[in-house]
């Protein structure tokens, strides 16, 4: 007997892509149009070369510019605004930003007082980034991103990758920008925070790209992705699943060799979603991380908890620690307002 004959079951096939997209090849231009239109008052989008820029900058402030792939929102172009920053050049989905949006956003941001690129530390980013400073006749300067702790080598990166320490660094960049720091030292601060955080993520499974209708990378229904990258790229190893206790545990392990916090240290816990990851969990891992931060005798200064710089679709997420001193604790607290981070 046939035994299929009696089987109810509809044949397998391949899920498709869901998406709220008119166009793969429309996407970027017409989510940055509906950014625009809800955040009036505080940015404006120039979609050829497409960049975002501050409604008000100030004449004789330094402009804090940063930028890559979009997909990652609300970074970089939800950052645009009040106390962070004054442009945002967003790539095509996981694409650098070209050279000739970088020198677009500058001219328009640009107040006398010299532009602060803020780049995440990819190939892509990293060169682009430096030949548009190559093409602009007033003071430019860099700082380059490389927050995550999991990973010493990646084919996508020269060294470290930036992860969401990015967003760390550019509010307190923004901040020191705003309070009138000059270009140099708007600069040291950024290198500053940036050498002091560090971060680790993972993931459950691969994020959709809407350009080819797949997962970035597929994994068993019993495994994540450890030290995963913001643009979904495999991490430092394939571990089986466990429980946010012990997710938590792993990943400030690996931020705690690098920074080596002592007691008396102050510390900002950020726990990032990377956008497909409900609130309630993130709060769950926050409340593991916290845990084990205070078991270590370590002080939880400020914290943040969201989807902050993300990946698409991808569930997983990320912990930050930056280890504060006096002028970046006052500089993460100052005043912002973007679109996405506001106090």
């Amino acid at each position: 007997m046939d035994q299929s004959s009696n089987c109810n079951c509809l044949p397998l096939r391949p899920t498709p892509m869901k998406k709220f997209q008119n166009s793969a090849h429309t996407f970027v231009h017409e989510s940055l149009r509906g950014l625009a239109e809800v955040h009036a008052d505080i940015l404006a989008v120039h979609l050829d070369p497409t960049y975002v820029v501050r409604r008000e900058n100030t004449p004789g402030q330094v402009a804090v510019i940063s930028g890559g792939g979009s997909g990652h929102e609300p970074l970089d172009v939800g950052y645009v605004g009040q106390g962070m920053l004054a442009a945002a050049c967003p790539g095509e989905i996981f694409t650098s930003c070209t050279p000739n949006q970088i020198v677009a956003a500058a001219q328009a941001a640009e107040q006398g007082a010299g532009c602060l690129f803020i780049v995440k530390n990819y190939r892509g980013d990293l060169l682009n980034f430096e030949t548009a400073l190559d093409m602009l006749d007033f003071d430019c300067s860099t700082v380059v991103v490389d927050d995550d702790a999991s990973v010493d080598t990646s084919p996508h990166s020269v060294g470290r990758r930036g992860a969401a320490g990015t967003l760390i660094v550019q509010k307190v960049v923004g901040a020191a920008a705003a309070a009138g720091a000059s270009l140099a030292e708007c600069k040291t601060v950024g290198c500053r925070v940036n050498s002091q955080t560090a971060s680790a993520g993972v993931s459950f499974q691969g994020c959709m790209d809407p350009i080819t209708g797949s997962p970035t990378f597929v994994i068993g229904a019993d495994e994540i992705e450890f030290g995963v990258g913001l643009h979904g790229e495999p991490g430092r190893q394939r571990i089986p699943m466990a429980s946010a206790e012990n997710l938590a545990a792993r990943m400030l392990d690996t931020i705690m060799r690098d920074l080596k916090p002592k007691p008396e240290h102050r510390l900002l816990l950020c726990v990032n979603g990377f956008g497909a990851t409900p609130l309630s969990e993130l709060y769950v891992l926050f409340n593991a991380a916290s845990g084990h931060l205070k078991a270590r005798g370590l002080n939880i200064h400020c914290s943040l908890v969201g989807n902050y710089a993300t990946s698409l679709d991808t569930p997983g997420g990320s912990i930050t620690v930056t280890v504060l001193d006096d002028e970046i604790a006052s500089l993460w607290l100052a005043p912002v307002h973007t679109a996405a981070l506001r106090w």
